[in-house]
């Protein structure tokens, strides 16, 4: 199916890694041009490497200024801090902490979309918010989830907003990813089986059955980048506002 996404300029944030880079990659192989923003981001064809960091004003701005006329902005930055990895609970959790959670999962977003609002509006652009089921679900960390929620209570408010101007705003919520913060040795999942005592393989492999996955396995990120890919396309024309799980199954009720 071709998607209609050749020669469409894209976003994507949090691009060196896991769902980012799957995403970057299959928008590219959509004939998209994708802007790759990360503190050491990928290169290749079809792909503009914007090294920034995101939870600074100046990241930003360097990224606003490369950007130019944009269709589509993927904001997947986003991720579990570690002292957030290390606290066992809610009153562990610090002012600090709360503050770079909040950083990095929601401000970061909230300011590039900002900044690139006018040139989105312009062109009758998608933006695609990547959050996670623990919006949905009181998963620890606190800190994490909550930021998350707010980022799925911020898609439906630009979707209510701009929809009638021709923006579209959607929201990808994934469940546990095959993706560095799950299956790398210094990822949260390995912080959580040292916790519990038992080998990080181990660990995961009971994740489905725990998590009370459908199908019973974890997913890739090459699957969420294609629900992405998708989802910012013209096939996907009248979905805004929506919010799209890519967890197997793991929340029965929305």
């Amino acid at each position: 199916m071709d998607l209609g996404l050749a020669g469409k300029t894209a976003v994507v944030t949090g691009a060196s890694q896991g769902i980012g880079l799957a995403t970057t990659h299959a928008l590219v192989a959509e004939g998209a041009h994708v802007l790759a923003v990360a503190r050491t981001p990928p290169t290749g064809d079809g792909i503009t490497p914007v090294a920034a960091d995101l939870t600074s004003q100046d990241g930003t701005k360097a990224v606003a200024e490369a950007a130019g006329e944009v269709d589509i902005l993927v904001n997947n930055l986003g991720g579990v801090i570690p002292a957030s990895m290390r606290a066992a609970g809610f009153l562990d959790l610090d002012d600090d902490t709360w503050q770079q959670t909040y950083e990095l999962n929601l401000f970061a977003t909230v300011r590039l979309t900002r900044a690139l609002l006018p040139t989105l509006l312009d062109r009758r652009g998608t933006i695609i918010n990547v959050s996670s089921i623990g919006a949905l679900a009181a998963y620890p960390p606190v800190d994490y989830g909550t930021a998350k929620a707010a980022l799925n209570n911020l898609t439906k408010a630009l979707s209510e907003e701009f929809a009638p101007r021709g923006l579209r705003a959607l929201t990808v919520s994934p469940g546990p990813t095959r993706t560095q913060n799950w299956s790398d040795p210094s990822g949260y999942a390995a912080y959580l089986a040292q916790k519990a005592g038992i080998p990080l393989a181990d660990f995961l492999a009971d994740v489905p059955a725990n998590m009370r996955i459908t199908t019973g396995r974890l997913t890739e990120p090459e699957e969420t980048a294609a629900l992405i890919t998708f989802l910012a396309s013209p096939r996907a024309a009248n979905l805004t506002g929506t919010n799209h799980l890519a967890d197997g199954g793991a929340i029965k009720t929305v």
